[in-house]
């Protein structure tokens, strides 16, 4: 005889999720109200969150509950379903074992589209339970649709609009942005930036595919792909982003640089934009500057209180170089403001040369690199050096006149703060050295590097404690010991992170401080390698050692920590 189910109100009683009362008052409104389910009717009503539900549902069913927000599927998982039977079915496949499919879907008792299923994809399946929601996003995302949004509205006002003369041809006119805030068009780029901005978007990705426009919004690192345009719309569109970038629109064949200023919100943000031709048309990507959030504390980077307490003591030495390092976009901007911004005071003149000036900082004097004219990083170094600064910030040093600019600057009683593009701390003083300063000037110069990635956070309302495995553990070169009454938690997902599990994100660090050691084994030209034994054994802290702190304090995942740190750090 099979055992009988737990009753979903009992289930959600024990997850705190509804009291006996609210569960007692929803069984008299379904008494009423024939047909209609307990969960549906509590979710309704505003007690029980669409996740709560799918996860006491997995629970009364015995089956395993899935966050597919937190999710990245693999691409040969999705082409084991079509298309077609996927969106016919609602669900989305999660996992390939073989001839064993692993399907989510959002209804425990729909053993009709299980059965089908198996006939279908000539198949085993096996069914794991998720919201109906994330259900619906996994398919836009998976299969080509694309985030719910106001946009779909614009979108099939357009289909049905009497403008599409505007789309015909290659080009848009000219006088285009004097046809109205209401033409449709319009209204479209504008809803599209704005969408993004209260979605908490990093960069809005405009990209010409083959058969499509497609719109992507960069939230947290990651890509999330929203309503699409048609085709045809692709001329006016991206016409319409470079008029208000302020860029050539007859210009197809060059990349372009612009800038698009915009109030919303109480804020004034801007946008930072880049055209580049591509194979199906000009690709164009927009990141958002918020200038208030933009300047970021020294306090609030995430640093870890030793660190923190080393480098506020380095940025405050009258000379010397200090480099950050990290690939593009792992906030290597955000932490020199923060330190500029620490060290800007009335008697202290500071001198930047940016490309782009990104935000304003009150008090400092920002120069603006334009290689057209002749204004590179170094001709602006070089000028800058005769305005008697304390305090010099490159915006990156990218070549050997910049670099050697920099060193001789830092010898003669200069603080100078610039970026360089290397995969850790020790590995850029080796990179200093192959663009051609003298391994002595090197050695003299360099005070300290601070190397560093971005991790994203965990949801702080609904992030869960868990006993992480044995492969987790051993990933991150930890034991059982290590994480005994530390607070390791993983994603589950709710509104407040839009079902992702996470929700922001924080700097993970490396910071290399010269010493007399170091020093000598610089000017010998020892290898990366031997650099980083030695600077670990003077007290550095590696990418992957501090997002192992990050996990213990619940902060992030192990999983995000090994997407940006090397696993060779673990031999060291």
């Amino acid at each position: 005889m099979a055992q009988e189910r737990k009753p979903l109100g009992k289930i959600l009683a024990e997850m705190k999720a509804a009291s006996d009362k609210q569960i007692k008052e929803a069984l008299k409104f379904q008494h009423d109200n024939p047909g209609k389910k307990l969960g549906e009717i509590l979710v309704e009503q505003g007690v029980v969150k669409p996740i709560q539900l799918a996860q006491a549902l997995a629970k009364q069913f015995e089956m395993p509950f899935v966050n597919l927000g937190a999710l990245e599927i693999a691409g040969e998982v999705v082409q084991s379903v079509p298309k077609q039977v996927a969106e016919e079915y609602k669900i989305i496949p999660i996992k390939k074992n073989g001839r064993l499919i692993t399907v989510a879907m959002s209804d425990p008792l729909d053993f009709f589209t299980l059965d089908n299923l198996r006939f279908i994809l000539n198949t085993e399946i096996e069914c794991a339970l998720a919201t109906k929601d994330d259900v619906v996003e996994a398919l836009a995302k998976y299969y080509g649709g694309g985030m719910k949004s106001e946009i779909g509205n614009v979108l099939e006002e357009l289909t049905q609009s009497d403008l599409q003369v505007r789309t015909s041809g290659d080009t848009a006119p000219a006088g285009e942005e004097e046809e109205g805030d209401d033409a449709p068009v319009i209204r479209l780029v504008t809803l599209i930036i704005t969408e993004a901005i209260k979605a908490r978007v990093s960069d809005i990705h405009v990209e010409p595919m083959d058969k499509k426009l497609r719109i992507r919004y960069r939230v947290d690192g990651i890509c999330k792909e929203v309503d699409s345009p048609p085709k045809r719309l692709q001329a006016a569109i991206i016409s319409r982003l470079k008029i208000m970038a302020q860029m050539d629109i007859a210009e197809k064949r060059k990349p372009q640089d612009g800038r698009i200023q915009i109030s919303t919100g109480g804020k004034d943000l801007d946008l930072r934009v880049n055209a580049l031709p591509a194979s199906h048309g000009e690709s164009v990507v927009m990141r958002i500057l918020d200038k208030q959030k933009g300047l970021v504390p020294l306090e609030d980077l995430g640093l870890h209180p030793d660190d923190y307490k080393r480098f506020k003591a380095i940025i405050k030495r009258p000379n010397g170089v200090f480099l950050v390092t990290g690939p593009t976009g792992s906030g290597k901007t955000t932490t020199l403001y923060a330190a500029l911004k620490e060290l800007n005071r009335p008697d202290v003149k500071i001198i930047t040369a940016e490309n782009p000036v990104e935000y304003t900082i009150p008090g400092i004097n920002q120069s603006q690199v334009k290689a057209q004219i002749g204004m590179t990083f170094a001709r602006i170094l070089r000028a800058m050096l005769r305005q008697a600064p304390n305090i010099i910030l490159v915006g990156e040093i990218r070549d050997e006149e910049t670099a050697k600019t920099a060193v001789e600057a830092a010898l003669t009683g200069h603080l100078v703060f610039s970026t360089l593009h290397t995969n850790d701390a020790p590995a850029s003083l080796t990179r200093l050295i192959d663009m051609g300063v003298k391994p002595f000037l090197v050695a003299s110069s360099v005070q300290a590097i601070l190397a560093q990635r971005l991790v994203r956070i965990l949801c702080p309302h609904c992030r869960e404690p868990y006993q992480p495995d044995e492969a987790e553990l051993k990933s991150v070169n930890l034991t059982q010991e290590d994480i005994e009454g530390k607070n390791v938690s993983r994603p589950v997902g709710c509104d407040d992170c839009k079902g992702q599990g996470y929700r922001g994100r924080k700097g993970v660090y490396e910071l290399l401080e010269m010493n007399g050691v170091l020093r000598e084994m610089t000017f010998k030209k020892e290898p990366t390698m031997r650099l980083m034994e030695q600077a670990r054994v003077s007290g550095m802290v590696t990418l992957l050692e501090d997002g192992v702190r990050k996990i213990l304090e619940g902060t992030t995942t192990f999983k995000e920590v090994l997407n940006i740190a090397k696993r060779e750090d673990i031999a060291y």
